[in-house]
């Protein structure tokens, strides 16, 4: 981790270190000590080798001799706990932490082979568009410390360092050592700096934290440090000279950074004397054409982001990563007030060819008049929605901190608030104090659905998604992308809860207007055809979904590369419906690739990591493969509980596909309390007519039989059938199944008669295994021509429903 940090200066610190001079140890723990390669105010980084359970080299962070106050202990603690909640590829990976022999905490964290931002940036002679690239994945990291309740605090250079991954330039964010959580605390320590001292570094401190208010500090705080950062990656300079703020005294310091508004960038480069040639010559360029390049757009962008009054700086990390996005594609940027003339000139950017196409033809025509004033109206159009998109945007941001306000401590009064309780208080505020505002009204309707939806509370989700979808249509029309976005997700929460038929046309609609809109290769789109083939899988119509799997993940690989998330979720789309089809050993390296990719590029404990591992075990369960089923699942259970919580569907799923391990193992003492514990909270949380609900009743009643206890599983076979009726129709091959089920429940009780009927209801469906039928031991009492002719029917059903 070659970290050229210098000491953190004492503006920030209210302890005096005493000094000593260690020896460096040997070892510390599971870890060897290679070498020193940084110190910070509290903490000293070595490089070291960890030898087990797994050998890497990592970056160990140790707190200093003599620093171990409850002051800095409290910083310590709270920096490793800020670094442990992120899973980010730009935030650097805690691994693991502990203490020394001598009671000094130290954590382990990814070693990250870089050099700080401005240095690898100057060094390469990046241009500013690729500044600004790299830039972008600071903000994106930036942002999910935000979404996780974590503001940095001290966003500089040196916390940002640059290595090359694969040919690819990868920023990681470091040193979380003064970092404040909003919806948690980090640590059981007291930390007592927080009013009265001036926390971060002056050069990029923020007005509020100049402030020295701690209660003041919100995620702008970062937003401001990230406009600090661009401005010097952008001039290679920053906004105040350093020197003369380093003179100035303690108060002169706070006035300055409060007070003084900084020169626009494209101005400061002309301020920079001889400097400026080093400078521009670091972005390939003169002085000249990087004050043109920084003049406008820029300018706009950088100044709006250092806004004094932080209600007039962008709202998050991801709202100036928008309209950086904006002004490299050439569209107008929401920051600043451009006139008409800078309209034009973005739209003459923007289509080069047809425009000058278009100057020389209309030179010999007489209409210039008539063209100018179409070209005017397009331009006012595009003005109008940007200025829209900028309002709604603020207005939506403003609802969103007012609704999180109950966790303020002046709200609360000590009451615990959850995350629901904050969820169902929007969701109630959105009908009753937008009315008037339906934009606004409409984008968080649908942004609240989708959270409910992540959390498995489909009925909550339905109606917010349904009323965005009216409010869209009517107010934007039916193209529109927030209308398409609302079809999209209301389709997904309906078939979430079973409810197919409603969630097809849904689906259809939105991947034909998609396609007709965005194209066939669109993100958007192809994640529509993804749904479409899931629902299709889910309905037991494999022939259709097949296909569109295949496409879509061919598809994605060629747009957004191998390593997309969306990308191995078609992987393992494809590898699910193997396992249905029962081509296991098809699927297994499916997954195998899908987990690998999954946990380097998104982390253990993404959710989507997670269901990979679910769902490799399970195909080891149906290869018999049981010790190697059994870690997996043991360990996706203990993760997505912990990520997720207990009551989440996919935790859920899992615990139910333990508790199969556990049937198939016969040791059903184990399977029971599980199956009976997931069956109950699917009834609680999802609903008695749930897939996974009565998937889990049917597990249960398989275990009743396994265990003789026929009367109590017939009960939950008889109202799984009606409940797989009333979800998928007669002719499903889950309806199938529960009449075979029942059809082996008569068998074992001796009841032929019954049982006979009730298997030749199951191979009329049509989705009957006759190959299995005839091995299945629990109906080896019904063998004889009946039996016989039955199989050979099931066998003909199955080679009608190949040829369709």
């Amino acid at each position: 981790m070659d970290e050229d940090t210098p000491p953190t200066d004492d503006l920030d610190s209210t302890e005096t270190a005493r000094p000593q001079s260690p020896i460096l140890p040997q070892r510390i723990g599971p870890y060897r000590l290679l070498q020193k390669i940084g110190e910070g105010g509290m903490g000293v980084v070595y490089e070291a080798e960890q030898e087990k359970p797994v050998r890497r080299k990592v970056a160990l962070k140790i707190i200093k001799p003599g620093m171990d106050s409850t002051q800095v202990l409290a910083r310590f603690e709270a920096e490793r706990q800020a670094l442990a909640m992120m899973n980010h590829p730009n935030v650097a990976k805690v691994f693991d932490a502990g203490a020394t022999e001598q009671g000094r905490p130290y954590f382990a964290m990814e070693l990250v082979k870089g050099e700080s931002i401005t240095k690898y940036c100057d060094r390469q002679r990046l241009t500013n568009p690729e500044r600004l690239e790299l830039f972008m994945q600071v903000c994106e990291g930036v942002q999910h410390a935000h979404q996780k309740g974590i503001i940095h605090r001290d966003i500089k250079p040196s916390n940002i360092l640059v290595q090359t991954e694969a040919d690819k330039r990868i920023p990681k964010i470091i040193d979380f050592g003064v970092a404040k959580a909003t919806q948690q605390r980090l640590t059981e320590r007291t930390l007592f700096t927080e009013l009265g001292v001036l926390i971060g570094t002056p050069e990029y401190m923020s007005p509020e934290q100049a402030e020295m208010t701690a209660q003041d500090i919100d995620t702008r705080t970062d937003v401001y440090s990230l406009g600090v950062l661009l401005y010097e990656l952008l001039v290679g300079a920053l906004p105040f000279d350093p020197r003369e703020l380093r003179r100035a005294g303690f108060d002169e310091v706070r006035r300055r950074i409060r007070e003084e508004e900084p020169s626009k960038p494209s101005t400061r480069i002309s301020t920079l004397g001889d400097a400026s040639t080093n400078s521009a010559a670091k972005r390939r360029a003169d002085p000249r054409s990087l004050a043109r390049q920084l003049r406008g757009d820029l300018d706009w962008i950088t100044l709006r982001a250092l806004e004094k009054d932080r209600s007039r700086r962008y709202g998050s990390p991801n709202e100036l990563v928008a309209d950086i996005q904006r002004h490299l594609d050439h569209e107008p940027v929401v920051a600043g007030a451009p006139g008409a003339g800078y309209r034009v000139g973005k739209f003459v950017r923007r289509h080069r060819i047809g425009v000058t196409v278009a100057a020389s033809a209309l030179v010999l025509v007489v209409g210039l008049a008539v063209r100018e004033r179409v070209q005017a109206q397009k331009i006012a159009a595009e003005r109008d929605r940007a200025s829209r998109e900028a309002v709604t945007a603020e207005r939506v941001s403003e609802f969103l901190v007012r609704l999180f306000k109950v966790s303020d401590p002046s709200e609360a009064r000590g009451n615990s608030i959850t995350a629901r309780e904050i969820l169902d208080k929007g969701a109630r505020e959105i009908e009753e104090t937008l009315v008037d505002q339906p934009e606004v009204q409409a984008r968080l309707m649908h942004t609240i659905g989708k959270v409910y939806s992540s959390l498995g509370l489909y009925s909550q989700a339905e109606p917010l998604i349904e009323q965005s979808l009216k409010i869209c249509r009517l107010h934007f029309g039916d193209d529109h992308p927030d209308t398409l976005s609302s079809m999209n997700n209301l389709a997904t929460a309906y078939m979430s809860r079973g409810r197919h038929d409603e969630a097809e046309p849904l689906y259809l609609g939105t991947l034909e207007a998609r396609k007709r809109v965005l194209g066939d290769g669109h993100p958007d789109t192809l994640s529509s055809a993804n749904n479409l083939a899931n629902l299709y899988f889910n309905q037991g119509r494999y022939d259709e979904a097949g296909p569109l799997y295949l496409e879509t993940l061919q598809a994605r690989k060629r747009v957004l590369g191998d390593d997309h998330p969306r990308t191995l979720r078609s992987l393992n789309n494809l590898a699910g419906l193997y396992v249905y089809q029962g081509r296991h050993d098809e699927a297994v390296p499916l997954y195998l690739e899908a987990l690998e990719t999954q946990s380097r590029v998104l982390g253990d404990d993404h959710p989507d990591t997670l269901s990979s591992m679910n769902n490799l075990a399970n195909v080891y369960l149906y290869q018999g493969r049981h010790n190697d089923a059994e870690p997996l699942y043991l360990k996706a259970v203990e993760t997505q509980s912990r990520v997720l919580g207990d009551d989440h569907p996919t935790t859920l799923s899992s615990m139910n596909n333990l508790a199969n391990l556990y049937f198939n193992q016969g040791r059903l003492g184990e399977a029971e309390p599980l199956h009976v514990e997931t069956l109950e909270t699917q009834r609680r949380v999802l609903g008695e007519d749930h897939v996974e609900t009565v998937q889990s009743m049917n597990n249960l009643a398989l275990l009743y039989q396994g265990q003789g206890r026929h009367d109590e599983a017939e009960i939950l076979y008889l109202k799984i059938h009606e409940a797989r009726k009333r979800l998928h129709g007669d002719n499903h091959p889950e309806t199938a199944n529960s009449l075979y089920n029942l059809a082996c429940l008569e068998a074992l009780r001796g009841n032929r008669t019954k049982a006979m009927d009730w298997l030749r209801l199951s191979v009329e469906a049509g989705w009957v295994d006759a190959d299995w039928m005839a091995k299945d031991s629990d109906l080896e009492s019904l063998h004889g021509p009946e039996f016989d002719a039955l199989v050979a029917r099931a066998r003909e059903n199955a080679a009608a429903q190949r040829a369709k």
